[in-house]
């Protein structure tokens, strides 16, 4: 769906003309260029928010019920502001706002009983962190409809994480959020995930395309390894910790984990979390010089860590990449987000890209049984109120 369809299905679910007072926003999604797993460990991510994402409308009520509606599934929950609110595992997708809801409450905000429609074009479970867009839609536009049209968005990112964290019981970083929220178009974000200090780098790419390609293996982040992966790094540090003074992994050195890290598996761990904080601040350094070819060389060396080191990508991954690799005009790919299945991205000559989808499409049909999707990226804003009309 996109923004003109979204508007016309919002009018004919709230009517077009109403004293009502309604409002529009939206939500992208976000890729990762390089730095996987990486915002937990406290070093350096490479995001960008995405023109895929999901829209927003919210107009107000007259009691004290909060109805939530999906133009991408059947589901409506309705939350009473006046009871407690909890997790539900049958509220599915609503479970998003509802944490959302109950953490505003929770805060001390003064919530009103309104409609709230989402309509999403972004892939569900695919890695582009579509629950991070819900999240932040949801707190954006309860705060902005309310009145606060001047919302610090650092600290909606992080508010947004902490819901994740506490409601919806998933241990992430705060990498989605706040690429989601920061997001600038055709630029990406140097994250220092430990200080939240950030810079907008250009994402020129010239005669290259920015191709992400969606595996179709679904994958949901709370059922995955990703907490036991962070359990992981978590154990390196304690280790290191009996013996150097350090904020987190990424301010460990190979030579330490050499020296006091005696698990294989955790050595590994470790490694592909310090190799790919190198990688991303390289790779920004190289795409300042305009240098797309070392750029893109960087992302297969980081799905290759992903994958022997760190373990998160699996067959459907692993294959889309390799045949992406193949392909005349790819110069570089690797998996994006939390891995087990989702998305992986290429850098793609532009001329090349129909030969490029039509042969990657059936090779990897071929292999999985399972038919991917590509999308050309569009680097975009994050989130932001729009015009209803029009």
């Amino acid at each position: 769906m996109n923004i003109l369809q979204f508007k016309d299905r919002f009018h004919k679910e709230y009517g077009s003309s109403s004293n009502q007072s309604k409002h529009c926003f939206f939500s992208p999604g976000r890729v990762n260029l390089i730095g996987e797993h990486i915002d937990y460990n406290g070093g350096y991510v490479f995001p960008a928010a995405l023109s895929l994402g999901i829209y927003g409308a919210l107009r107000f009520r007259s009691d004290n019920l909060i109805q939530l509606k999906s133009t991408n599934t059947s589901l409506e929950v309705s939350v009473d502001l006046k009871k407690p609110i909890a997790f539900n595992e049958e509220d599915r997708w609503a479970n998003y706002p509802k944490g959302v809801i109950k953490q505003l409450l929770d805060d001390g905000y003064s919530l009103k009983g309104c409609d709230i429609l989402v309509s999403g074009n972004l892939p569900d479970g695919a890695g582009l962190s579509s629950s991070a867009a819900l999240l932040v839609l949801i707190a954006f536009m309860l705060r902005y409809a309310g009145g606060e049209t001047t919302i610090d968005k650092v600290e909606l990112a992080k508010f947004c994480q902490q819901v994740e964290n506490r409601f919806m019981g998933v241990n992430c970083g705060i990498m989605d959020q706040f690429s989601v929220a920061m997001g600038k178009q055709d630029h990406a974000i140097l994250l220092d995930c430990d200080t939240l200090q950030y810079k907008y780098t250009p994402f020129v790419l010239g005669e290259y395309s920015l191709v992400i390609m969606n595996t179709n293996k679904k994958r949901e982040l709370a059922d995955s390894k990703y907490n036991q992966r962070r359990s992981e790094c978590e154990t390196v540090l304690g280790i290191i910790r009996e013996h150097r003074q350090v904020v987190s992994l990424c301010q460990v050195s190979f030579e330490d984990v050499e020296k006091y890290v005696k698990d294989d598996v955790l050595q590994r761990r470790a490694r592909h979390v310090i190799s790919e904080n190198r990688r991303v601040l390289l790779a920004v350094e190289l795409l300042s010089q305009g240098d797309i070819i070392g750029f893109a060389n960087l992302m297969t060396q980081s799905h290759i860590s992903l994958k022997n080191d760190y373990e998160v990508t699996g067959l459907e991954l692993d294959t889309i990449v390799e045949c992406a690799l193949k392909r005349a005009g790819c110069i570089g790919a690797r998996m994006t987000g939390a891995g087990f299945g989702g998305c992986a991205i290429a850098l793609v000559a532009t001329d090349q890209l129909e030969a490029f989808t039509v042969t990657v499409n059936q090779e990897y049909e071929q292999k999985t049984g399972l038919k991917p999707d590509f999308y050309v990226a569009r680097i975009s804003d994050g989130v932001k109120a729009i015009a209803c009309s029009g």
